[in-house]
């Protein structure tokens, strides 16, 4: 039973529901990103210096991530065993809530230290509803696309990042540019945070909607075959190509926050670039992304995803450099070409992992390894390295440190991929 029968919903549908929960995913994320390095330093954590600051509200940002691989467990071992729907659902819904509470919390200044607590259990529980996310969401993708078309039909959840920043961006740059910098500071940043709930009623309806899968259905319902622990089973067969997975996708985590949260904590606090200016630059460069990450998901279906992979994480490396230099000519025109092409390069590694995640691992357990190879990574890649980053740049004045980090960053991936097979052609039903 191939993936296209059993009574398949529309095209549109597929896209909508698979698109929808990883756009609000990465809303969510990015509202938090963009808050932390804005105003958290300065609501949350008071008493530091301004550089202290920022790296303590990046912290809560990386609590996130950290949260990720358990909510990778977690929704892996119920979405190999009960479905990929009702998976979907629950983290959408954990995800939402999480978020719209955030912008409910207090400042330092009205309720002391339980607000920086607050905020971190509540990224913690938003880290934790976005582990099961993403797998989920090019599961259903890519589990009901045709043969020949996963790369396309992974590129539905794929686009969840550039239009969720976009959006995101867009409304603090709305409000930024509406309201003084002490409203703005004071309760403004936390409107995009309770837009979200207009999101998340959306994304619960539409994939209220969809059915289950008909490759859960077939390899693993009707046939009895779910793997009594997902996530245990995956370390006993495939631990290697598990390793290979997580550490290859570092670099677009990495790439990623490194150019839409560091360098714009860089550019507006060292460099004194105007916000606005960072963010509209931001917007376009995010919008180009979304129609790179489309372009190469659906070139990897006619040259493989391991080609296009490899040629980013060489591309990522070259323009390590270059992605600095041009930001400190403080020209927004050179700002916004060195935020594109450095998000083009995230693009065309990103695009194509949406199918070669799922096309690495069984159908038993397919879940529990796209997600948690996906959520790990984030770990250091998006977590970690943002923190780095800023570390570096407060001890040497410079970020020539930064530039090396990405380097070596892009070429584990490099070396990672160079183990890994090409899965353009497999089974998938297997």
């Amino acid at each position: 039973m191939t993936s296209a029968t059993v009574d398949a919903p529309s095209q549109s549908r597929i896209a909508i529901a698979s698109f929808i929960g990883t756009a609000i995913e990465f809303y969510d994320f990015y509202i938090y990103g963009t808050a932390a390095a804005l105003v958290f330093g300065t609501l949350f954590f008071p008493s530091f210096s301004a550089t202290a600051g920022t790296l303590a509200a990046l912290a809560t940002f990386a609590v996130g991530f950290i949260a990720r691989p358990l909510g990778a467990i977690l929704f892996g071992h119920f979405g190999d065993r009960l479905g990929r729907k009702r998976m979907l659902i629950t983290s959408l819904l954990v995800m939402g809530i999480s978020t719209v509470l955030i912008g409910c919390v207090p400042s330092f200044a009205a309720i002391g230290v339980a607000a920086p607590i607050l905020l971190a259990v509540l990224r913690f529980l938003q880290g934790i509803g976005l582990g099961g996310e993403w797998g989920g969401a090019v599961l259903l993708a890519t589990e009901y696309a045709p043969a020949g078309k996963r790369g396309l039909y992974s590129a539905y959840p794929q686009l969840g990042p550039a239009i969720g920043f976009a959006l995101g961006n867009f409304l603090y740059l709305v409000l930024s540019a509406s309201m003084s910098p002490e409203s703005f500071t004071s309760w403004g940043w936390r409107i995009p945070f309770w837009a979200s709930a207009v999101l998340l009623v959306v994304g619960f309806y539409i994939r209220m909607r969809i059915a289950e899968t008909p490759v859960f259905r077939a390899a693993v319902v009707q046939a009895h075959q779910q793997a009594r622990v997902p996530f245990l089973e995956l370390l006993r067969r495939q631990p290697v190509v598990l390793i290979l997975a997580t550490l290859s996708f570092i670099l677009a985590f990495t790439m990623f926050y490194t150019i839409t949260t560091f360098c714009l904590t860089y550019a507006t606090t060292e460099l004194h670039v105007d916000k606005t200016t960072m963010l509209t630059e931001a917007i376009v460069a995010s919008l180009l992304m979304g129609a790179a990450t489309l372009w190469f998901a659906a070139v990897s279906d006619r040259v493989g995803r391991r080609k296009l992979c490899i040629t980013a994480a060489v591309l990522s490396g070259i323009w390590a450099f270059p992605l600095f230099w041009l930001i400190q000519t403080r020209q927004p025109i050179l700002i916004g070409i060195a935020m594109t092409v450095g998000l083009v390069c995230f693009a065309l590694l990103y695009g194509p992992m949406g199918a070669y995640f799922p096309e690495l691992f069984r159908v038993r357990y397919r879940y529990s390894g796209s997600s948690f190879a996906y959520s790990a990574a984030g770990i250091i890649g998006g977590g970690i390295s943002p923190l780095i980053a800023t570390d570096v740049l407060a001890r040497t004045h410079a970020t020539t440190g930064v530039s090396w980090y990405l380097i070596g960053i892009a070429v584990l991936c490099l070396v990672c991929l160079l183990f890994m097979a090409e899965t353009r052609t497999a089974d998938f039903t297997e």
